[in-house]
């Protein structure tokens, strides 16, 4: 068992967030000096601690934050590059200072807490964010514009813009509940949402080696992903990694004995299961 499975072992409160982001970007950098990153990120905490104001409430608090990391420190939602895959990397954002909104906010989580903030990632169609409870209701920022605190026509705007209307039935969009889409997202959701964003760009490029790497862990964080062992078993099969691509899609049909694509699975393993007869 590596560093990574021990890590998801752990109860869900437990997992440590920034470690396991860490670790998966040790795929793209073999030997990537994870303690060093951690350090970084306390370093930033021990120096914001002394610029929180002493009797402030939560907002003082995620101002002084927001302040802290996006100006003083400069860190900044990167518009430009959005798909450049060292947007999901954790040492490349810390060393860059840039990100996607995912990835900032798991830095901003990081930091946060580790001064008293007790932040939570939100999985919002289309765009990751962060909630802060407090005693009044919620407050619900976004890392990739500074932190800025999103008000409940801002959070319609972005349903609008990701959820087609014919796809929820009678009600429209305008008047669904926002509740069910501000609800806190687990470590294990956070990890599989950077996975499956690094996923789509090393499909989008090609890199089946690197996206190798992306579903190894995926699987590991969402072990029932069907999806992601199907297309493993189709990267293996490319790779001419003849047993390996067996193996993930006869899991895969027995465990999706209805799935749309089965025929072509079914032939698929028709040829894996000679070829490997063959090197026998």
């Amino acid at each position: 068992m590596d560093s990574f499975e021990k890590l998801l072992a752990e109860k869900e409160e437990r997992i440590d967030l920034a470690r396991a982001c860490l670790l998966i970007a040790g795929d793209a950098y073999p030997g990537l000096d994870v303690e060093r990153y951690l350090g970084e990120i306390e370093r930033m905490a021990i120096r914001l601690r002394g610029r929180q104001p002493a009797a402030g409430g939560p907002e003082e608090r995620v101002a002084a934050l927001n302040q802290f990391l996006f100006e003083d420190l400069g860190f900044w939602g990167n518009t430009e590059d959005y798909y450049d895959p060292r947007n999901s990397y954790l040492n490349d954002v810390i060393d860059r200072k840039t990100g996607i909104p995912i990835s900032l906010a798991i830095l901003y989580m990081e930091v946060g807490r580790r001064v008293g903030l007790p932040l939570e990632g939100v999985s919002f169609p289309g765009h990751f964010l962060v909630r802060l409870r407090m005693r009044g209701g919620m407050l619900v920022l976004d890392p990739f514009s500074g932190g800025a605190a999103q008000s409940e026509a801002q959070l319609r705007q972005r349903l609008q813009r990701v959820i087609p209307e014919d796809a929820v039935g009678r009600v429209p969009v305008a008047g669904l509940p926002l509740d069910q889409f501000l609800e806190p997202a687990s470590n294990r959701q956070i990890l599989a949402r950077v996975l499956r964003n690094l996923k789509g760009i090393y499909r989008e490029t090609d890199k089946p080696e690197r996206m190798l790497d992306v579903l190894n862990r995926m699987l590991l964080v969402a072990p029932e992903a069907s999806a992601e062992l199907r297309e493993r078993g189709l990267l293996y099969q490319r790779l001419e990694c003849h047993r390996a691509a067996l193996k993930d899609l006869s899991d895969y049909a027995s465990r999706e004995p209805q799935a749309p694509d089965l025929d072509d699975v079914r032939v698929r393993l028709v040829e894996l299961s000679a070829l490997c007869a063959r090197l026998n």
